[in-house]
């Protein structure tokens, strides 16, 4: 009698075999994954951060769309994930989109991954679900690993209200007046920066918000990781010995009831900054906002201020 085929020889058998990951050196199959768009956190540094359900959609899905496919692959391939990786990052994603919603409406599913973390912050994620959401296809979330989030929970600092900024301004004058703006915001804030100037923000954010308690929190879940607290300006003073490897979070308390928004160098600064542009009643007017000073205490100085930058009695 012939022998029927193997049941592991069958190409679907052999599909739900490809489809499967790897723990500790077990081997997983994972079912086929819904059709959509799935949002899938990814570890920040520690590769054993990943959830169960992120492996067993990412070995499911048709495509895993990513930032970067070489720092991907290094998640895919410590779990023995054979997935087709697609980029999908602010350069392409115009080019890209369209692709990806003409496999969704096909009845494909696609997972959308970051570098690091949850999808969707500080990256342009956003508009592809936006757009998903609009042809009528399902959106997943699969929640994870979050550096704003991790930071928060380490920095000793109040979480009942937080404020995400991302990245500050790269320059200094915009930087500065940005950081002017936040400091009226009642609630812990939370910002990225490079190891690059890590050190100029942390002497603007110290100016401006005096001794606020603050962390730094580098390398957050990796090897070198490392969590510095204290007062603004002491973490600006030690800031020269500060190791500028590496990824920072920057965790910032809230402002106290009774505190001074900007002192008076940050205040000249703002107001110098205005006047070179504006008349006046104009920078008089966007200094007492982000001041909270009294107006006319503000007038005054940027009369003084700018007799100085003109030349002249400072009158418009």
């Amino acid at each position: 009698m012939r022998a029927k085929p193997s049941p592991t020889n069958t190409p679907e058998t052999t599909e739900a075999a490809s489809r499967g990951f790897s723990v500790d050196a077990h081997r997983l199959v994972a079912p086929k994954a819904a059709p959509g768009l799935h949002l899938v956190a990814t570890p920040i540094g520690n590769l054993g951060d990943i959830t169960l359900r992120a492996l067993q959609t990412l070995a499911g899905v048709d495509v895993i769309a990513c930032e970067d496919t070489r720092i991907t692959r290094r998640l895919t391939e410590r779990y023995n994930i054979s997935a087709q990786l697609k980029q999908y990052h602010e350069h392409n994603a115009e080019a890209a989109r369209p692709k990806i919603l003409e496999r969704l409406s096909q009845g494909g599913s696609i997972a959308l991954v970051s570098d690091a973390g949850t999808p969707l912050i500080s990256d342009p994620g956003y508009k592809l679900v936006r757009e998903v959401c609009a042809a009528g296809h399902a959106v997943y979330a699969l929640p994870g690993p979050s550096s704003v989030l991790a930071a928060l929970s380490v920095a000793a600092l109040p979480t009942d209200r937080f404020f995400f900024e991302g990245f500050l301004p790269s320059k200094s004058a915009a930087r500065k007046s940005r950081v002017a703006e936040l400091a009226r915001i009642d609630a812990t804030l939370v910002m990225f920066d490079s190891g690059n100037r890590v050190q100029d923000t942390l002497a603007e954010l110290a100016e401006i918000m005096g001794t606020r308690e603050a962390a730094i929190c580098r390398e957050l879940t990796k090897l070198h990781e490392q969590i510095s607290r204290a007062t603004l300006r002491e973490l600006a003073r030690d800031a020269g010995t500060l190791e500028t490897r590496g990824e920072f979070v920057l965790v910032i308390a809230p402002p106290a009831a009774d505190a001074e928004m900007l002192t008076s160098d940050a205040l000249d600064d703002v107001l110098r900054e205005q006047l070179a542009a504006n008349s006046v009643k104009d920078a008089v007017a966007h200094a007492v906002a982000l001041s909270g000073r009294p107006r006319r205490e503000v007038y005054a100085r940027a009369l003084e201020l700018a007799k100085d930058l003109r030349g002249g009695d400072g009158e418009d």
